[in-house]
């Protein structure tokens, strides 16, 4: 494991507006020993680290946090194609490991006729937005008719199921939390 810091900790030490010279000072070490720490010529004790970190206003955990960005753009190519039936029904993922996330975005579309698989009562809520066609949300012992940009919103402990009462594809932006599939 490279454990490279020099560079980091003179990052933050100019942020904070110090010298080699204040902080050496401020936590009873040498210049010199701060420019070969900022060098990676030399590795402070965890100890002494800590005491560097805590007078630059951070911790150990934030100092060593990894920065990189989180994955925030999901491209079409990228998308996982989940379930596919031969009644015309099709679930794509629309982000990658969204079992490791708290919700589960997908694109649903129904081919005339077709529905959804009946999803028994589980936890979570579920949300829908139609981008196409007519569909029949029956939730429960209830129907509720809806049509391009009408969207449902529910708590999944009732059994529900989605048809296509059109006579075109119809595609659903479907978020679920927790993740199920």
């Amino acid at each position: 494991m490279d454990l490279r810091i020099g560079n980091k900790l003179k990052e933050l030490r100019i942020a904070n507006g110090y010298t080699q010279s204040k902080l050496a000072e401020r936590v009873g070490l040498t210049k010199g020993y701060i420019s070969q720490i900022e060098r990676d010529l030399t590795s402070p004790s965890l100890s002494t680290l800590a005491a560097i970190l805590s007078e630059l206003g951070t911790s150990m955990g934030s100092f060593f946090r990894d920065d990189s960005p989180e994955k925030a753009v999901f491209k079409r190519s990228e998308r996982i194609l989940a379930r596919k039936s031969r009644n015309k029904t099709k679930v794509e993922l629309l982000v990658k490991a969204s079992h490791r996330r708290q919700m589960e975005p997908a694109l649903v579309t129904l081919g005339p006729g077709a529905a959804t698989w009946e999803d028994r009562s589980h936890n979570g809520e579920e949300f829908g937005l139609v981008t196409k066609g007519k569909i029949c949300l029956k939730l429960g012992k209830h129907e509720y008719h809806l049509e391009e940009g009408d969207c449902f919103y529910f708590s999944a402990d009732k059994r529900h199921v989605v048809a296509n009462t059109g006579h075109e594809d119809a595609e659903i932006v479907w978020v679920v939390t927790p993740p199920t599939l």
